[in-house]
């Protein structure tokens, strides 16, 4: 339920952005406290992102302050950030819903609310967008301004530098905001550098540097004198020579947690012509000391209470796969030099942690540039290494033409550890990993593992770790594991071969991945026979040509889309044996998956126990 709004007498002024422009000055400090506590109250109920919400209170109320939201355009890298602008923007009474099936989207989304100018959820887009906005407003001659906000994490995307690179060259009016909460620079931050920032802003300083700049278009030499002189000055307190030479005017870095400061800053610069570059500093957490403490733990939060000032305690489950995944890379680590384990700024959500402290020289986190991190593995595996790339679903297809171009072409054994595999729940449609059967499959030279469990995870890996005649991939889904037993030993799996899991009559249930469950339980109630495939690629033709000799019926379950998925292969190789046999295929639909917990999402598309059956009885009709 919702939360008693008399408590946050200023932020209950401040139901929209118009209504928080008609706010003196004087009483954004105490909106930006009011709506950091009702931030913290909220998650607390309905659980989230968390730390980098707090970390960002100031800057959203100086943007919705200074900027004409919407007409301005204000464009939020990845997301996380964001819940402070929902609550600002309309959707304070329903902070409550977020990230529940049919509650708020987790992060920005056109279709929820005309402030979000752009759908958000994977990093390093948001300068390409503003930049596109940004043209569209000069060519319109609208007035309109453009501010895209970044974070330190996701500007280590190259698509990032790839949109930096383009803006500068253009000269079109737009503002980026770097949110740094890396603190390596914060002793830059404090009162000096907010004056210096607020002097560079203003007007006065700008005139005298274009001004200065059209004086000495005919002295080159003093020209050039004057602009090293100027960089050196700006050098000796800013870190911003790398942004200027891109052709951004860089101003900061300034406290991020002042929100006068900020809102003078960026009046100053909502003047100002070109591109341009605020580098704030700001506390992932702020304002929640465990969070501030330890802003990767609190980066997502269970419902807590946060009077408690601690998460609560986890119920005992099943190991995750992504936890089978990490014991296999230190199992193996122990005894082998060659592996090399990359993953893209995800080591806590792949498992990764221990391998990184255990083995740190085999331990590669290429940052948020996915597409770098499958060519270095290339690398890796030119030299004759073993590298493992840890890699979410959603993520790798970023990384698509690496794979196929770097990779697969060249017949690299490379082994794709993909995590998040089918429905992962709460993120919704950005992370939902429904296609990575599909795209990979058509692939040549790829190898591509389903695993039922999490010993068979475990002895895929290894199968795939062993097989150097080219790229293999190992496809697991979010969350809690099966409880089956994880056997020590390793042993390489026959390359292609699936097993029996059930005798039945009429119909065969062929079961691609951690349906297997499900399968087996629907199994039950039809008497079917259930094959667990393991390999979506290579297929195992014999057991295909068998079950079908042998039943009437054929149905694939998967949980990947429909199209082009592995029932789409066990199709297309009946099709080119002459096989005429009626395939019901179960997976995902064509359409985006909506968020909603693993449970309810699988029970609304019919591909739990319940509605495997369901479909069975609809097709045989």
């Amino acid at each position: 339920m919702s939360m008693d709004i008399s408590q946050f007498p200023v932020l209950a002024k401040a139901n929209t952005p118009e209504e928080l422009r008609l706010l003196p000055k004087s009483q954004l400090s105490q909106l930006a406290n009011e709506l950091r506590e009702f931030l913290l109250k909220s998650v607390g109920k309905s659980s989230g992102h968390f730390a980098s919400g707090l970390g960002t209170v100031e800057l959203t109320v100086a943007l919705h302050y200074v900027y004409n939201t919407p007409y301005d355009r204000l464009v939020w890298d990845v997301g996380h950030q964001a819940y402070p602008h929902k609550i600002l923007t309309g959707r304070r009474d329903r902070m409550h819903t977020i990230r529940q099936k049919d509650g708020l989207h987790p992060f920005p989304y056109r279709e929820e609310s005309e402030y979000d100018t752009f759908s958000v959820g994977h990093s390093s887009t948001s300068i390409s967008a503003a930049l596109g906005m940004a043209i569209a407003a000069d060519k319109e001659q609208s007035g309109r301004k453009v501010v895209s906000v970044i974070g330190d994490g996701a500007i280590t995307g190259g698509m990032a530098f790839e949109a930096l690179n383009h803006a500068g060259a253009l000269h079109n009016d737009m503002l980026v905001i770097l949110n740094d909460n890396e603190m390596s620079i914060s002793e830059n931050v404090g009162a000096l550098n907010n004056h210096l920032a607020q002097i560079m802003s203003g007007r006065f300083y700008s005139t005298i540097r274009e001004g200065g700049k059209k004086v000495l278009k005919d002295m080159p030499m003093v020209k050039e004198m004057v602009r090293r002189t100027e960089e050196h000055l700006k050098g000796m307190v800013v870190p911003g020579t790398l942004f200027e030479e891109l052709g951004f005017n860089y101003i900061g870095p300034i406290d991020g947690h002042d929100v006068n400061a900020l809102v003078e800053t960026l009046a100053n610069m909502r003047q100002l012509k070109g591109p341009q570059f605020l580098h704030i500093m700001t506390k992932k957490g702020r304002g929640y000391a465990p969070a501030e403490k330890d802003p990767i733990g609190w980066h997502a939060v269970p419902k807590f209470d946060p009077s408690e000032f601690k998460k609560p305690a986890s119920k005992a489950s099943n190991p995750s796969f992504s936890q089978v995944f990490g014991k296999w890379l230190c199992d193996v680590a122990t005894n082998d030099e060659k592996l090399l384990a990359i993953t893209p700024a995800m080591r806590e959500g792949s498992g990764m942690v221990e391998f990184s402290q255990r083995f740190p020289k085999q331990y590669f986190d290429a940052a948020i540039a996915e597409q770098h991190a499958v060519t270095l593995g290339a690398g890796f595996a030119v030299e004759g290494f073993k590298p493992v790339v840890a890699i979410y679903s959603t993520f790798l297809q970023r990384g698509y033409d690496q794979l196929i171009h770097d990779v697969a072409l060249q017949k690299l054994p490379v082994l794709f550890a993909i995590d998040r595999g089918g429905i992962v729940g709460a993120d919704g449609p950005t992370h939902q990993g429904a296609f990575d059967l599909s795209y990979l499959r058509c692939i040549p030279n790829m190898v591509i593992m389903a695993p039922a469990d999490e010993n068979e995870c475990r002895q895929m890996l290894y199968t795939g770790y062993r097989y150097n005649d080219g790229p293999t991939a190992v496809r697991y889904p979010r969350g809690s594991a099966t409880g089956a037993e994880q056997i020590e030993e390793m042993t390489a799996l026959e390359i292609g071969k699936g097993r029996m899991m059930r005798q039945g009559k009429n119909i065969a249930i062929l079961n691609f991945g951690t349906r297997l469950s499900c399968a087996l339980s629907a199994a039950e109630t039809l008497d079917a026979t259930v094959a667990d495939m393991r390999f979506v690629k290579p297929l195992d033709e014999e057991l295909l040509k068998e079950l079908a000799a042998s039943h009437d019926v054929i149905v694939t379950v998967e949980e990947n889309a429909i199209m082009g998925g592995a029932g789409s292969g066990v199709i297309e190789f009946f099709a080119k044996n002459k096989i005429l046999k009626p395939t019901l295929q179960i997976g995902l639909p064509d359409e985006f998956i909506k968020q909603g917990t693993q449970t309810e999402v699988s029970a609304e598309l019919n591909i739990d126990a319940e509605g495997i059956i369901k479909q069975i009885n609809e097709f045989l009709k």
